[in-house]
């Protein structure tokens, strides 16, 4: 029987190394592609940080290769990174949103760009080393499932993918917790087996957003007013793209008390300043929804809902309303629903789907 050809995404870094491995051990033929995503040299601070914008990911992915026996390659995705990540990251700040460039980059370039690639030169597969899992339902459907650890889980970051990417996709890494992948690394003899996580945006390296806009992007900040829910003037602002909902630090304004971002209208360059108790809701609605699990739902539905990566998530009602928006209504308030940001609803240890915040 001929083999499973399957294209490993290598980043570099110990995760996708271990991919790699792994999955030539259970019999498929391999073979490691780095996705060159990197601009020119003064559009991108390449730094050797093992980023997946750096370009100390090739020499780290091109010896793991050596390493385990198997074809290398370095594929340019540099123009499906620019229009599906880097520009969406751009116009969702300067339109007053927090965007998630991540989760952009998994559905377009790592998953729509590289799969249909690698189909064309006849693999069956792509893998990645993220820590999730998929698995085909009962009711025909794919899913992304949680990995076994959820320290490391991945699923939120993943729930825009389409069933017919998750039907050429395999995540060996999501059934081992990060230390189990660390001591296959160095049983196996891997330089990265003790290289660290990378945790920035990989072309923000530096996790200044605003000067990042300014500096690559051209986005000349209009200051504006800082205002109070009912309007008032309470101060002068750098400009929105230097906040994001929740926000407490940077403000520059002396109110006695700790203060927050509220809201954002770019509609009239205003940032609304409030209270702590003024950022939970009970209520989100999404836009661009999903579904993963199921293919619909013409009832409410309760699951699990998390609003960004870091949240443990809560139980929640779900159900359709006009206009192709899906309604969250939480048991609990939620703190800083942030629009641009994901809400990823699961059902149990699978993905149901998931949305954009309003």
């Amino acid at each position: 029987m001929e083999k499973k050809k399957v294209v490993v995404g290598m980043s570099g870094g110990v995760d996708s190394s271990v991919c790699a491995y792994l999955l030539k051990e259970q019999g498929y033929d391999v073979i490691g592609v780095t996705m060159q995503i990197w601009q020119d040299d003064d559009r991108c601070d390449i730094k050797d940080d093992g980023a997946c914008c750096g370009l100390s990911a090739v020499n780290d992915a091109r010896r793991v290769a050596e390493q385990i026996g198997i074809p290398y390659y370095v594929m340019n995705f540099k123009k499906e990174f620019k229009d599906n990540v880097m520009d969406y990251f751009v116009d969702e700040y300067i339109n007053g949103r927090t965007p998630n460039p991540c989760i952009a980059c998994n559905r377009y370039v790592k998953w729509e760009a590289l799969l249909k690639r690698s189909l064309d030169i006849g693999a069956d597969y792509i893998a990645t080393g993220h820590y999730s899992r998929v698995e085909k339902l009962l009711n025909g459907r794919y899913s992304i499932k949680k990995s076994i650890t959820d320290a490391k889980d991945q699923t939120y970051a993943l729930y825009n993918l389409t069933q017919e990417q998750l039907s050429h996709t395999l995540m060996p890494v999501g059934s081992y917790t990060k230390d189990q992948i660390r001591e296959i690394a160095q049983k196996i003899g891997l330089n990265v087996a003790s290289k660290p996580d990378s945790q920035d945006i990989c072309f923000v390296p530096d996790n200044d957003y605003a000067g990042y806009l300014e500096k690559f992007a051209g986005v000349e900040p209009k200051e504006g007013n800082f205002v109070t829910k009912d309007g008032t003037v309470i101060g002068r602002h750098k400009g929105i793209i230097h906040y994001t909902i929740g926000q407490r630090k940077g403000l520059g304004l002396s109110m006695g008390h700790p203060v927050f971002v509220v809201a954002i209208r770019p509609e009239t360059n205003e940032v609304v300043i409030g209270e702590n108790e003024d950022l939970f809701t009970r209520r989100i609605v999404v836009n661009n929804f999903n579904f993963m699990s199921v293919d619909d739902i013409d009832s409410e539905v309760r699951l699990v809902g998390k609003i960004r990566y870091s949240h443990k998530g809560a139980p929640c009602v779900v159900k359709k309303i006009d206009n192709g928006l899906v309604e969250c209504m939480f048991d609990e308030p939620q703190r800083a629903p942030t629009p641009g940001q994901a809400l990823v609803l699961y059902d149990g240890d699978y993905v149901f789907g998931g949305g954009t915040i309003l």
